[in-house]
């Protein structure tokens, strides 16, 4: 299986020694677009607001919902921001997973995982409580060592600092484990906290955007993750 490189190669994993992975959530993971943009117009239009489509919606994630909300207020109404934030968070938390499923190839990715003893977690910028109720809900068999979405007490990414907590909470140096994410938040937060930066090009984003962000390689299925790690990793 090949993989794609950020100059356009190709490597089949030959030397790579990657012993964990650290996922992000939307947009690589799970297609959760419907579910959030739904959730965040029902909040604008709540409050007599346009609504936006999936791909404005789509442009506009990565950053967390209170981000989200700032970008798609008109200009007159950002100062309403952190009100309909928290309206959001509140419908979201009710209705996390309505359309959202794992991405073609992420299922069968896991079970590999769990059979090789690779271990794995998930960083988000969805609010933890959102964030740990998806997982449950969509990945009830696979074990994660670590869940983690945004929280007091932990910065969101870029900042590197939740990405190398999970790299101690898998037991494995940051070079030794891989970032898997859609967008350019990802890929810098990788590049920041010394892992490996891989771009989901399935995801919210696309390979250009992965590309200018800096990632080391881009992945066109799940299953080609496969060939950068290394089998016996200890549990």
């Amino acid at each position: 299986m090949e993989i794609s490189t950020a100059n356009g190669r190709t490597d089949g994993g030959a030397g790579w020694t990657c012993k964990a992975v650290v996922f992000d959530l939307d947009g690589t993971l799970v297609d959760s677009l419907a579910d959030i943009s739904a959730a965040l117009n029902t909040v604008l239009e709540r409050h007599g607001h346009a609504p936006h489509d999936r791909d404005a919606c789509r442009a506009m994630v990565g950053w967390g919902l209170k981000n989200l909300v700032s970008q798609a207020l008109p200009e007159g109404a950002k100062d309403s921001a952190a009100l309909l934030a928290a309206e959001l968070l509140e419908h979201y938390h009710r209705y996390p997973v309505i359309h959202s499923q794992p991405y073609a190839g992420i299922p069968e990715l896991l079970r590999h995982l769990a059979a090789r003893s690779i271990p794995s977690a998930v960083l988000s910028n969805k609010a933890d409580p959102i964030t740990q109720a998806v997982v449950a809900r969509l990945f009830p068999s696979h074990r994660f060592r670590g869940v983690v979405g945004e929280r007091p007490g932990i910065p969101k990414k870029p900042d590197p600092i939740g990405a190398i907590q999970l790299c101690a909470t898998l037991g494995c140096a940051p070079q030794d484990a891989i970032l898997l994410g859609d967008s350019e938040v990802d890929i810098e937060t990788a590049r920041r906290a010394g892992m490996i930066p891989v771009g989901a090009a399935w995801g919210f984003r696309g390979a250009e955007e992965l590309i200018q962000a800096g990632a080391a390689h881009i992945l066109h299925h799940p299953l080609e993750l496969l060939p950068l790690l290394s089998d016996g990793h200890p549990s």
